[in-house]
C-alpha cells in the first residue's frame, strides 16, 4: 500500500510532466541527427503503382518500375556463379558457424518426464575458402558415386552447415536437389522419393534411424544414403543393395569433372509441408531463385559482411533457404541454431547456460509469427512478476514509446533504461527481423518494435513464388500489412464474387492475389493441377494464383484479408472465414493456438484451442477449480470461460470449444514447420470431439 501510495495520481502526473519536458528538450536534436523527418516521408510515400491504371492492377514497385531484372550481380545468372563470386570476394572471411556440443545430460522433471539438456561451447567457423573446398570435394564424391548431372538427389536433414554444403555442391554440378521437411511423415517422404526417382539421399544419423530406416524397402530406386554426422553407422538392418556412407568418406572419393548448369535448368524440387493433403514438389529453376533473392535483398538495407544471421528455421522452407543463400552471396556470417537452443530459456539449454542468441549476438533474424507470439507472451509474463514500481515504469515507458513509434519516431532513453535487458534475449544487436509463413498480428509487431528496438519486415510469398512477393519497407510504420511488390515481381487482384471480394470494393480494391514475374516457378512435379494454379499471359510472363485474398492500399501496399480455402458456408447461408476467426481469437490472452472448424450442414462454428497454461491455471484457481492440467482443460466451466473472451460477429463466434492440454508442434504432425495449421490432420485428430460438439455424442 505504501508503494502504491507513492504512485498515486499526483505522482503519475509529475512523471508525465517529466516525460513531456524530456521530449521537448531532446526531440529537436534527435529529430535532425537521425533524419526522422525523411524517414517519416518514406513511410508515407507511394511504394507501388498499377501499370494498367486499373484498380485490379498489375501493381509494380515504383523503385524499379520498368525492370524486373537482377541488377546486383550482372552476369551471375546461376546459383553456382553467385557462390563462386562470393568466394572470390570474401575468401578468408568467416562464413558458416556451428556451435560445439561439449556434453549431454538427462534432466528429470517434477512430472517424471526426462528432458535432454545440452552443454554447448563456442562457435567454430568455416571460411568461404574452406566452404568452397568442402563443396568441391562433396560434389566430386557424389559424382564418383554415380550421381548424374540433371539427375535428382534428395536431402532430408535438419538446418545445419552440411545442408548448405550439400546444396552448393548440387548447384555447382547441376544435380537438382529434392528437399523435404525434417518433420514430414514416413508416408510423405516415401511418396516424394519415389515420385522424383532419386538414387542418392543425404540425411542425418538421427533422421536415418528414427524415420528413414523403416521406409527404405518402399523406395526401390534408392542406392546410396549419405549421413552428415561425425559418427559411424552400422550397415546392419538396411536393404540389400543400399549403400550407407559418411559425408567425410564421400568427400575423399576423388576428383571428377564438373558440369555447370544453365539459368533454365532445374535447381530444386521443394516439397511443401502440405497444409492440405499430399505434399507437392515445386519445380524451381536457377533463374527463379536468383530473381526471388534479388527482390528480397533489396528490402534489407545495408546487407553485407558486417551482418550475422542466426539460422534455425527449416532449410527445406523457401524463406529460410533463400535467406541463407542470400547471406552467403552478400558476405554475411551464418550461425546455426535450433528452436530448442535459440535462447537461454530454450528447452535443451541447461539452466545457467547460454542460448545461441546470447553467444552469437545476431544482427538479422527470420521468424514465423508463432515464435514471435511466444517471445511476446514470455516477456509479458515476466513483466507481471515485477514489483509494482517496476511494472508501472515498464508500462508507462512502453505506452510512451508505442505512441512515438506510431508517429514515426523513437524513444532513445526508454531503449537504454527499459528495453536493453529485453533486447538481450535475442543477443542485443538485432537490427531487422523478417516475419513470414503466416499473418503477424499488429499487437505482436508493435511489441517487437517497442521491446527489441528493431523494425519487423513482414513478408508474403509462397514456395511457388520462391518466397518472393512482398516485404514491408524498413521505413514503413504501418502494421497488419505485408508491403509493396518486390522489384522481381508484380501483383494483381482477381475478383472472387462468391467470397464477396471485388476490385470495386470501397475504400480499397480486393480480390484473389495473383503474383507474376521471373520468380514464378515451373509448376508442380508430375501434377495435374498446374493448369489451374499457373498460367502465362499474352506477354509471356508466368503467373501463380495464390488462393489468398488481398486488399491493396492507395500507397501500393498489400494486406492479406482472407483465404479462399478457409471459407465455409453455414446451413443458414452465412459465409464464415476460419482464418479471420482464428486471427481474432489469437489475440485472446488465454489462447496460445486455435483452429476454427465449421461443417456446412451445421449452423455454428466450433474450435480446438491450445490454452495458455499459466493464464488458464490462474483463472481456474480464481474459480475454485483444482486438478491436473489435463483436468483443468477438460472442465466444462473452463471451456465457457474461454468462449466468453471471444468478440466477433454472432455467427462467427465458436459456440463450443475443446481445450487441448498438448501443444501443437511440427513433431505432432498437426502444424507445418512454419506452424501453419494442418486442417485435415486436426480434423481427424479431434474427430470424436467434433461429433461431441455438434451433438453427435
Amino acid at each position: 500500500r505504501d508503494l502504491k501510495h507513492l504512485w498515486d495520481q499526483p505522482a503519475i502526473q509529475n512523471f508525465h510532466l517529466l516525460v513531456w519536458l524530456y521530449s521537448i528538450l531532446s526531440f529537436l536534436p534527435w529529430y535532425y541527427i537521425t533524419d526522422a523527418g525523411q524517414k517519416k516521408a518514406l513511410s508515407k510515400r507511394i511504394k507501388a503503382r498499377s501499370t494498367s491504371g486499373r484498380a485490379e492492377g498489375p501493381y509494380r514497385s515504383v523503385d524499379h518500375f520498368d525492370s524486373l531484372a537482377n541488377e546486383d550481380f550482372p552476369g551471375k545468372d546461376t546459383l553456382d556463379k553467385l557462390f563462386d563470386h562470393a568466394v572470390q570476394r570474401f575468401g578468408q572471411a568467416q562464413c558458416l558457424g556451428t556451435r560445439e556440443v561439449l556434453s549431454e545430460e538427462n534432466e528429470i522433471q517434477p512430472s517424471g518426464k526426462v528432458f535432454k539438456k545440452l552443454i554447448l561451447g563456442e562457435y567454430k567457423w568455416l571460411s568461404y575458402n574452406e566452404l568452397d573446398l568442402a563443396v568441391s570435394q562433396f560434389g566430386s564424391g557424389l559424382a564418383a558415386l554415380g550421381q548424374q548431372p540433371k539427375g535428382t538427389i534428395a536431402i532430408f536433414c535438419e538446418t545445419r552447415a552440411e545442408w548448405m554444403i550439400t546444396a552448393q555442391a548440387c548447384f555447382r554440378r547441376n544435380f537438382p536437389l529434392v528437399t523435404f521437411y525434417a518433420t514430414l511423415g514416413e508416408e510423405a517422404i516415401a511418396f516424394g522419393l519415389n515420385e522424383t526417382g532419386v538414387t542418392h539421399l543425404v540425411t542425418s544419423v538421427e533422421l536415418l534411424e528414427s524415420k528413414l530406416k523403416s521406409v527404405f524397402t518402399q523406395i526401390p530406386k534408392l542406392k546410396h544414403v549419405i549421413y552428415v554426422d561425425q559418427k559411424k553407422v552400422s550397415p546392419e538392418g538396411y536393404p540389400a543393395g543400399l549403400s550407407i556412407h559418411s559425408m567425410q568418406a564421400v568427400q575423399e572419393l576423388g576428383t571428377m569433372p564438373e558440369n555447370s548448369p544453365q539459368p533454365s535448368d532445374l535447381a530444386m524440387v521443394m516439397y511443401t509441408s502440405g497444409s492440405t493433403g499430399r505434399p507437392k514438389g515445386v519445380m524451381i529453376v536457377h533463374s527463379n531463385l536468383i530473381a526471388g533473392m534479388t527482390g528480397q535483398c533489396e528490402r534489407i538495407p545495408g546487407l553485407g559482411p558486417k551482418d550475422l544471421y542466426i539460422a534455425y528455421l527449416p532449410m527445406a522452407h523457401v524463406l529460410e533457404m533463400t535467406a541463407e543463400i542470400s547471406c552467403v552471396t552478400y558476405g554475411c556470417r551464418i550461425g546455426y541454431s535450433s528452436p530448442q537452443t535459440l535462447s537461454d530459456q530454450s528447452t535443451k539449454i541447461k539452466k545457467g547456460s547460454k542460448g545461441d542468441c546470447t553467444v552469437l549476438r545476431p544482427t538479422l533474424m527470420a521468424a514465423v509469427p508463432e515464435i514471435m507470439d511466444r517471445i511476446n507472451k514470455n516477456v509479458m509474463s515476466k513483466v507481471q512478476e515485477m514489483s509494482f514500481i517496476q511494472k508501472t515504469l515498464f508500462t508507462l515507458g512502453y505506452k510512451y514509446k508505442l505512441e512515438q513509434i506510431k508517429r514515426g519516431y523513437d524513444a532513445p532513453l526508454c531503449n537504454v533504461l527499459l528495453f536493453r535487458k529485453v533486447k538481450k534475449l535475442l543477443g542485443g544487436r538485432v537490427r531487422m527481423m523478417l516475419s513470414g509463413g503466416a499473418p503477424l498480428s499488429s499487437a505482436t509487431q508493435r511489441f517487437m518494435n517497442v521491446c527489441f528496438c528493431c523494425p519487423v519486415g513482414q513478408g508474403y510469398g509462397l514456395t511457388e513464388t520462391c518466397g518472393a512477393g512482398t516485404i514491408t519497407e524498413v521505413a514503413d510504420i504501418s502494421t497488419g500489412r505485408v508491403g509493396a511488390p518486390l522489384i522481381c515481381c508484380e501483383i494483381k487482384l482477381r475478383d472472387w464474387a462468391e467470397g464477396g471480394y471485388t476490385s470495386k470494393d470501397k475504400p480499397n480494391p480486393r480480390g484473389e492475389i495473383l503474383i507474376g514475374g521471373p520468380n514464378i516457378t515451373m509448376g508442380y512435379f508430375r501434377n495435374e493441377t498446374n493448369d489451374q494454379d499457373f498460367f502465362v499471359d499474352e506477354k509471356g510472363q508466368r503467373w501463380f494464383c495464390t488462393g489468398d485474398v488481398g486488399e491493396i492500399y492507395p500507397d501500393g501496399c498489400l494486406q492479406i484479408v482472407d483465404r479462399k480455402k478457409d471459407l465455409v458456408k453455414l446451413q443458414a447461408g452465412e459465409y464464415v472465414s476460419l482464418g479471420k476467426v482464428e486471427s481474432a481469437l489469437k489475440n485472446c490472452s488465454l489462447i496460445d493456438n486455435i483452429c476454427a472448424y465449421a461443417n456446412s450442414d451445421q449452423n455454428y462454428v466450433i474450435s480446438f484451442v491450445v490454452p495458455n497454461q499459466k493464464k488458464l491455471t490462474e483463472l481456474a484457481k480464481q474459480r475454485g477449480i483444482v486438478g491436473t492440467w489435463e483436468e483443468i482443460c477438460t472442465h466444462p466451466d473452463m471451456e465457457k470461460e474461454v468462449l466468453q473472451e471471444i468478440k466477433l460477429e454472432r455467427f462467427e463466434i465458436p459456440l463450443k470449444v475443446h481445450l487441448s492440454p498438448e501443444p501443437w508442434t511440427p513433431e505432432t504432425g498437426l502444424v507445418t514447420d512454419a506452424f501453419k495449421l494442418k486442417r485435415k490432420e486436426l480434423k481427424n485428430h479431434y474427430l470424436h470431439h467434433i461429433e461431441r460438439m455438434y451433438g453427435g455424442k
